[in-house]
């Protein structure tokens, strides 16, 4: 068994960044930092696809025309796609270390408390989102494999059979016309906004600021932050359903 002594030479040989990612406090920055990155992606895309409800332009649809701009990005600077690239690694390694952060902090908290004890005063203080995260985050990240091969990579049979490369609008309309595709992305949205509270409202304390003449402006923000995103995301996918978009 290693001793704390070792332990604790090995981390004071890592690098600065190493050993300060290996503290619970590491961690919790990373976590926080990570999901404010993740938390821009989600608002910025969720924003581009508000214009599948705007009009053609000159037959394409608008949501077509941001796409290919995407796709176009710091063109001729950088080749076709480079650039769009470029911020799909960054947010895929924000998701990693995101991930891991959360792994890690809970394996660090089981061996600090080893007996999970469920007393009264533990449910009570603990909120329903804060004891709903892990799940919550592994329902949208299922949810989000399933989004990427559907629209993004058009793999059957999560794709619609008349899915094409570059046709957003039809592929949008004709994958959330299936009412189980449908009904799973409203239920992540919900998981999202479950978990979008929770840290939205934590990760100001993770990084330090955390005073209770600003909670309830913190509680406010993390409450509008998981509304937003859940709404304004489930009312894509209703207004194909129901026959308002398409």
């Amino acid at each position: 068994m290693e001793s704390p002594v070792s332990t604790t030479i090995e981390q004071r040989r890592a690098p600065w960044p190493v050993a300060f990612y290996r503290s619970a406090v590491g961690k919790k920055w990373v976590m926080a930092i990570t999901g404010i990155a993740i938390i821009a992606f989600v608002i910025l895309h969720m924003v581009g696809n508000w214009k599948i409800f705007l009009p053609d332009v000159d037959g394409i649809p608008d949501i077509d025309i941001y796409a290919e701009a995407l796709r176009q990005l710091l063109v001729p600077f950088l080749p076709e796609h480079v650039a769009l690239w470029i911020l799909r690694t960054g947010l895929i390694v924000a998701f990693l270390f995101h991930i891991h952060a959360a792994y890690s902090l809970t394996l660090m908290n089981h061996r600090a408390r080893p007996e999970d004890y469920q007393g009264p005063r533990t449910y009570i203080s603990a909120n329903y989102a804060s004891r709903t995260m892990r799940w919550s985050g592994v329902i949208f990240l299922a949810f989000l494999l399933f989004h990427l091969a559907d629209l993004t990579w058009g793999i059957p049979p999560m794709a619609p059979e008349t899915w094409a490369r570059g046709e957003v609008y039809a592929n949008f309309v004709a994958t959330f016309s299936r009412a189980p595709v449908t009904v799973f992305y409203v239920v992540a949205m919900i998981a999202l906004g479950i978990h979008l509270y929770h840290g939205a409202w934590s990760m100001f304390q993770s990084l330090g600021i955390n005073h209770p003449r600003f909670n309830h402006l913190r509680r406010w923000f993390a409450i509008g932050l998981a509304g937003l995103v859940t709404v304004g995301n489930a009312i894509m996918p209703l207004a194909v359903l129901f026959g308002l978009v398409g």
